[in-house]
């Protein structure tokens, strides 16, 4: 079983992020909101293109 810590690791911070929005909503915090959701959509989009990257060199 062959495990790549870093995508883990940001598979991990993206959960976080989209958890914290709903921490956020909980708070009635928008700015928290807003902020927790950009740095999802920024993280899963920087994954995506890791994993689009990895797929053209094989």
């Amino acid at each position: 079983m062959n495990i790549q810590i870093s995508r883990f690791l940001l598979a991990i911070c993206v959960i976080l992020a989209f958890s914290a929005v709903g921490i956020g909503i909980a708070l009635r915090n928008i700015w928290f909101i807003i902020i927790a959701f950009i740095i999802g959509f920024v993280l899963m989009g920087f994954g995506i293109s890791i994993k689009k990257k990895k797929a053209h060199k094989n």
